[in-house]
């Protein structure tokens, strides 16, 4: 009895293990991390995947994180929201041209520190700042933001808004692949 509920326990700490870490630090995809949580209510692999990043990112402190979606490997940041970038930024200016109005639609995804914590990010993290005195998260040089529509973790409303907004890969790329939602800024 003892070794059966050693085995089970050693099981859910594995479990436990693998699904805070699926779109996290690793390219662990959603299928990996499935039989893991094969016993919990079913969802869609892009929720989980979502849910997983959001509770690696508030288990491990990290601001941005990595999260499967339908447009693959994207970055997200606080609670699973995935982060865009506006291409009328110029990269390595040091300052967002989001401002006003921009910014109701796009606030920016912002840190605590000028270093900020990732996990599985592998483009270069850094900050500028903001008028009003906030860091603004970058990511290979180009300001980051969230997208007001998006709600809820593995939302993104916001890809290709405007065929100006766009998600952010893990190496800092614009992930211009998935389909566009309409409207724009």
């Amino acid at each position: 009895m003892k070794k059966h509920l050693s085995i089970g326990l050693s099981a859910f700490a594995l479990a436990a293990l693998l699904s805070g870490c699926g779109g996290g630090a690793t390219t662990t995809t959603t299928t990996a991390a499935a039989p893991a949580t094969s016993s919990a209510a079913a969802s869609t692999p892009a929720e989980s995947a979502s849910g997983t990043a959001s509770a690696s990112a508030s288990m491990s402190g990290a601001v941005l994180s990595v999260a499967q979606s339908s447009a693959g490997e994207i970055v997200v940041g606080d609670k699973g929201l995935s982060v865009y970038a506006w291409t009328k930024d110029t990269k390595d200016a040091g300052t967002s041209a989001c401002t006003a109005a921009c910014l109701t639609t796009w606030p920016a995804v912002t840190s605590t520190t000028a270093t900020p914590t990732v996990s599985g990010v592998t483009g270069k993290v850094g900050t500028i700042p903001t008028a009003d005195g906030k860091m603004q998260v970058t990511i290979n040089g180009m300001p980051i933001y969230y997208y007001a529509k998006d709600q809820a973790a593995g939302d993104i409303l916001g890809q290709g808004v405007g065929g100006v907004w766009y998600l952010v890969s893990p190496a800092g790329e614009l992930i211009k692949s998935a389909p566009s939602s309409s409207g724009g800024y």
